[in-house]
């Protein structure tokens, strides 16, 4: 594996380009900065906003609308750093060969460009109109906060990490919720039938009504509200409706520049994509990560920060790839859920703690090592398994059941 002080061969750049203004733009201009790349950066991205993080959208801004610590860089510090902001600029081309990045009034160039344009979020086909609702940006949950008053009703289409995100912060609004989801049980494509069950009745308990194993097969939208008309006949009635389904990656640009792309655009562990100085991350790379063993994409803060720092040290020519477990979390109703590792099939999952006190530490074995982990209110195992999932050794299931022993102590001794 390799490590920082071996380094990457090529030519430190002159100047820099982030497309996209989000997360990632933001670790990677503080990461050159902090590494004493003293060349140009240039951020461009298309949204007005200053880059700001994505997570608070579907909890605490939705539900307040309070901008403390959302935003991610300033102009001060941008102008103290000899950073450039370009927002409301939605870049048109990219040309990797003369490093051009084409605006509608400009072009600049660039010796090593990080695309890092993110997604959008997938709709129902044929459903528009104003009581419809995504959400990706500051201004869609600005608009959408506006119609989370109490006694309001929401339908929410998708039971994934967004949607229920939504519907708790809903909830915390009073607002009535309703959530279709397609499969029979929330999250059972990543969490198995059992942990998804879990999280089906926090909703339920919090007073959501679960509609499962359908999918929406109409949406009417009139001057007085909206009716959604499941494919198993029921009519539900609402003031507006969520779709979160998912996104889809924004690789237009990385298309016809002629970079590979598979769900996303196809990088390495540092962000390379497959042409010479130009790189991804956050939401729309495909990273190749060891411990998955192949490419994965993932939709989380921690992977866009992780990703985009590992981008810009191999910029620099520095070697710190992304070699950490992914972890993310989602905070729902007073419950604190964590995730952690890659697990797309199990042997089986070990529960410490108690399932119906929704506090717990789930571990997902496959050939007796932990690949993945899901918690409620217990941060602390999580960060212990982490270093469990980095060794890849086998673990006893009585181990991991047992309160008596501590996870940190266990995860060192399998360090050691």
């Amino acid at each position: 594996m390799p490590t920082e002080e071996a380094g990457i061969p090529g030519t430190t750049p002159s100047d820099i380009v982030v497309i996209g203004a989000g997360q990632c733009a933001a670790v990677a201009a503080r990461t050159l900065r902090r590494r004493g790349f003293d060349g140009g950066i240039q951020i461009i991205g298309a949204e007005p906003d200053l880059p700001y993080q994505r997570p608070p959208l579907s909890k605490e801004y939705l539900e307040t609308g309070d901008t403390d610590g959302l935003f991610l860089l300033t102009e001060e510090w941008c102008a103290d750093k000899d950073v450039q902001l370009r927002l409301g600029a939605p870049v048109l081309g990219l040309d990797p060969a003369s490093g051009s990045v084409r605006l509608a009034d400009d072009e600049v160039r660039a010796d090593a460009v990080l695309i890092a344009t993110g997604g959008r979020p997938r709709t129902l086909p044929g459903v528009g109109g104003s009581r419809i609702h995504t959400l990706r940006t500051r201004a869609d949950a600005d608009r959408l906060r506006d119609v989370l008053v109490p006694g309001a009703r929401l339908v929410v289409v998708g039971a994934g990490f967004i949607g229920s995100e939504v519907a708790a912060t809903a909830r915390a609004r009073g607002v009535d919720v309703v959530i279709v989801e397609a499969l029979d049980t929330p999250l059972r494509r990543v969490l198995g039938a059992e942990m998804g069950a879990v999280c089906g009745s926090l909703h339920r308990e919090n007073g959501v009504d679960l509609v499962l194993g359908e999918t929406v097969g109409a949406v009417t939208e009139g001057s007085a509200g909206v009716t959604v008309t499941t494919s198993g006949g029921r009519r539900i009635d609402a003031d507006a409706v969520v779709v979160g389904i998912g996104i889809e990656p924004a690789t237009g640009l990385a298309v016809d520049a002629g970079i590979t792309v598979a769900d996303g655009i196809v990088v390495d562990e540092h962000g390379r994509t497959s042409l010479p100085n130009v790189f991804a991350a956050g939401d729309v790379a495909s990273h190749f990560h060891p411990l998955v063993g192949g490419h994965v994409r993932t939709e989380h803060f921690d992977s866009a920060n992780r990703l985009s720092t590992a981008a810009a040290n191999a910029m620099l020519g520095r070697s710190q790839p992304f070699v950490d477990p992914h972890w993310f979390w989602s905070d729902q109703y007073d419950v604190n859920l964590q995730y952690a590792g890659h697990a797309t099939s199990w042997d089986e999952i070990v529960v410490r703690g108690s399932l119906s006190d929704v506090d717990f530490c789930a571990f997902f074995l496959s050939g007796g090592a932990v690949r993945a982990v899901f918690a409620a209110e217990r941060g602390g195992d999580v960060l212990a398994a982490k270093e469990l999932i980095s060794r890849g050794v086998p673990v006893s299931p009585d181990v991991l059941k047992d309160e008596d022993v501590d996870l940190f102590e266990l995860a060192m001794e399998e360090v050691a």
